[in-house]
């Protein structure tokens, strides 16, 4: 058996309720099967926490990486508002090195075993731990390649009905932030992720499931990053939920004067979450659940007029 094959083991995925393998399988598509709407399952303005099982992500890598202080902090950012936590075992930091589907899953798994009841989504791009993930209870899967890496992960997501992020990323983590170049950013984001929405939609995976995210640093220049928040409404009218991810990101550091800054301050995360959602953001993407949460509930009691 291999080092992979192991990972996969009913021990590992927790099957042990008294029932087979196919048995555990149907209970999974069962539950799968009954998945609402990305909009009705998470209400807006909704924070996905950001879990790093990492040894090199850029801001909290390393501080998570032993499964107990993983799984302590995934239930704190629950405690503190999160309607999904976001669970990555591969850093797509620029120059971060890529790791094999083996490792990614190794990290991972024991913190999914331990969540399997809560709103979890895998940080993914590799249909193999996708599925492992999936097969431990996660409901959604966050690819930052927008279903390119890997042509067998569209099929593990439609066939566990799960949610999905489709997000840009111009070039590879390792190189995506040396010269990126567009003529018209938020255009060619838009023009993109409609692209990457038809092929999902025909590689089988139900639209009301997909979400889209504009990759804040991923391939983007401080302006550009700004001017894919401020037009938002063009993503917006492409008709998913969109995602944003500005938490801790160096255009931030750099905005308030740091020209060598690696990460933004959690003022700043906030400024930018609420610039977000003011302009039509569904999700965002952020380390610090319990401030953002307390800033969006503020942003939205305004916008609607009245305290919920």
């Amino acid at each position: 058996m291999t080092a992979f094959a192991t990972l996969l083991t009913p021990e590992v995925l927790d099957i042990s309720r008294g029932e087979g393998r196919g048995a555990a399988d149907a209970r999974l598509r069962s539950v799968s099967a009954k998945r609402m709407p990305f909009e009705e399952r998470f209400r807006r303005p909704a924070v996905m926490g950001v879990l790093n099982v990492t040894p090199d992500s850029f801001s909290d890598g390393g501080h998570f990486f032993r499964p107990d202080d993983a799984i302590s902090h995934a239930r704190r950012l629950l405690s503190e508002g999160a309607a999904i936590v976001d669970v990555g075992g591969e850093s797509t930091r620029p120059g971060a090195r890529p790791v094999s589907a083996e490792e990614e899953l190794a990290r991972v798994a024991p913190v999914l075993r331990a969540l399997r009841d809560a709103p979890i989504s895998i940080d993914t791009s590799k249909a193999a731990v996708a599925r492992g993930a999936l097969e431990l209870g996660a409901e959604m899967v966050n690819d930052v390649t927008a279903l390119r890496a890997d042509p067998e992960l569209a099929e593990v997501v439609a066939e566990y009905n799960a949610y999905l992020c489709l997000m840009h990323m111009q070039g590879e983590p390792r190189t995506m932030q040396e010269a990126p170049r567009y003529e018209d950013v938020v255009s060619e984001v838009a023009s993109f992720l409609e692209g990457r929405l038809e092929h999902a939609l025909g590689q089988g995976i139900h639209e009301e499931r997909i979400c889209l995210d504009p990759g804040i640093g991923f391939g983007k220049t401080v302006e550009q990053n700004l001017e894919l928040v401020r037009r938002l409404n063009v993503l917006i009218a492409l008709g998913r939920p969109v995602l944003v991810g500005f938490s801790r990101k160096s255009s931030l550091g750099r905005i308030l004067g740091d020209p060598r800054a690696t990460q933004g301050t959690l003022p700043a995360s906030l400024g930018a979450a609420v610039a977000a959602f003011e302009r039509g953001a569904w999700m965002l993407r952020v380390h610090n659940v319990r401030e953002t949460v307390e800033a969006l509930m503020i942003a939205a009691a305004v916008e609607a007029g009245a305290a919920r």
